[in-house]
């Protein structure tokens, strides 16, 4: 089987992807959309084996690194789910209180992939906590199919309670200055953008390529940097009105928009990872996060 590189792979397949991702194709029409482009030498089993997440051999952080303390709690979502598991890292010898991070996973639970975010986020300063959203339902499964299936059957409003409630968590934690930010990517940064209308002493939000609130713009306090993708129409078109009315209000914020790059840049495990975009987007956040959190 012919080993694909991203230049042979083509941007249709890459949005059939998105599509398959966000719920709009089953797998199985996935796969047979997918055959339109099995040519030249390139197979379905290829170009499906080269699009799903590979999360063995991305990862950025070693979870067992020397200078991270990382492992799993649960805290209360009366509000949500009940008993929700969180990833909780921190570095390991910091002195002093530290700013929290809530970093909300994708529409498929916590996986690897946003596990390994909350580490590199702690290994920069933080104390960070990685809620999963699936808790409720057994948490993520393993596999991301069977974790977009899961996630559907939760409620919206109840899932934002979780990472609301994982909030006041790091704010009640002894190691926690009480400043308090949140990062989140797709479903994780409509998640982001909500908690900055929701929680009025929320310090910073920074959103990856998510969905925009509609409603009670004005009620947000934190300051806001969004992160966007050149290619990602569906996301994008939301922006406009959202831009508008966060002048309206005055509202403090940074966006940026990263071109020619796929929704899920940021993401290591995909080929949809675009290495400079997602390196900046990142710095940038963390340079947000010391400026808002210190």
């Amino acid at each position: 089987m012919k080993k694909l590189k991203r230049e042979d792979v083509s941007q249709e397949v890459f949005d059939l992807y998105d599509d398959y991702a966000h719920n709009k194709l089953q797998r199985r029409e996935f796969i047979e959309k997918l055959s339109t482009y099995a040519v030249g030498g390139i197979t379905v089993a290829s170009l499906m084996s080269f699009m799903m997440p590979d999360y063995v051999n991305t990862l950025l952080v070693d979870p067992k690194d020397p200078d991270l303390d990382s492992g799993f709690i649960s805290y209360d979502s009366p509000k949500g789910g009940g008993e929700i598991k969180g990833l909780l890292s921190k570095p390991k010898n910091a002195k002093g209180k530290l700013g929290g991070i809530v970093v909300v996973h994708e529409n498929r639970g916590l996986n690897p992939y946003v596990e390994d975010t909350a580490r590199r986020a702690a290994l920069a300063g933080f104390i960070t906590l990685a809620p999963d959203a699936l808790s409720p339902l057994g948490g993520y499964p393993g596999n991301d199919d069977e974790g977009r299936a899961m996630q559907r059957k939760r409620n919206r409003g109840e899932m934002l309670e979780d990472f609301i409630a994982a909030f006041e968590y790091l704010k009640n934690h002894e190691d926690c200055s009480g400043k308090i930010g949140v990062v989140g990517f797709c479903f994780g940064g409509w998640i982001s953008n909500m908690m900055a209308v929701k929680v009025p002493d929320l310090a910073a939000s920074v959103p990856f390529y998510g969905g925009q609130p509609k409603e009670d713009i004005d009620k947000i306090n934190a300051p806001l940097m969004l992160q966007f993708a050149g290619l990602d129409e569906r996301v994008n078109a939301g922006w406009p009105a959202y831009e508008e009315a966060l002048k309206e209000h005055d509202k403090a914020y940074l966006a940026f928009t990263y071109p020619d790059v796929n929704h899920g840049f940021h993401n290591t495990s995909t080929p949809r990872y675009n290495k400079p975009a997602a390196e900046l987007a990142w710095g940038r956040t963390i340079d947000f996060f010391n400026e808002h959190l210190s």
